[in-house]
């Protein structure tokens, strides 16, 4: 059984660092300083699961009154496809509207577009690249 947990512990906050690590260094050759940012300490970060073992990592900060925005969105490669991605993304948009969040950016990669359209989020940007790698600007409205 898969689940979605926002982090508690530095246990849980090391295995949703674990994930990103192996996804992005390790997979997409995003430098590490690059990949853990100064963000990481204020973020509120999320760990998806996989019975015990952890698979999936996200995190969501808030960078203006009412709006929040997702990053590094992760997935262990042997788990795509499994909607491990969906759940995380829920969570992540659950505790927005929790923490009164009206509008959700992020900046997904080019290959990963028609994903988050699925969640009904919006291209805002021409494309660019972050870390070498192809991305647009995406938004989301939470109470549409």
């Amino acid at each position: 059984m898969q689940k979605v947990k926002r982090v508690e512990s530095e246990l849980e906050k090391e295995q949703a660092f674990d994930i990103r690590r192996k996804v992005f260094v390790d997979e997409q050759q995003v430098p590490l300083h690059l990949e853990m940012d100064e963000y990481d300490d204020d973020a509120v970060h999320f760990v998806g699961y996989n019975l015990e073992q952890p698979i999936a990592a996200g995190r969501i900060r808030e960078i203006e009154q009412g709006i929040g925005k997702i990053e590094r969105v992760s997935v262990l490669s042997e788990f795509r496809g499994q909607h491990v991605g969906v759940l995380m993304m829920e969570a992540m948009e659950q505790y927005a509207r929790s923490a009164g969040m009206a509008v959700l950016k992020l900046n997904s990669q080019s290959y990963a577009i028609p994903f988050y359209e699925k969640l009904n989020y919006t291209v805002t940007s021409p494309e660019f690249l972050d870390a070498g790698i192809p991305h647009r600007s995406m938004e989301k409205n939470l109470h549409a």
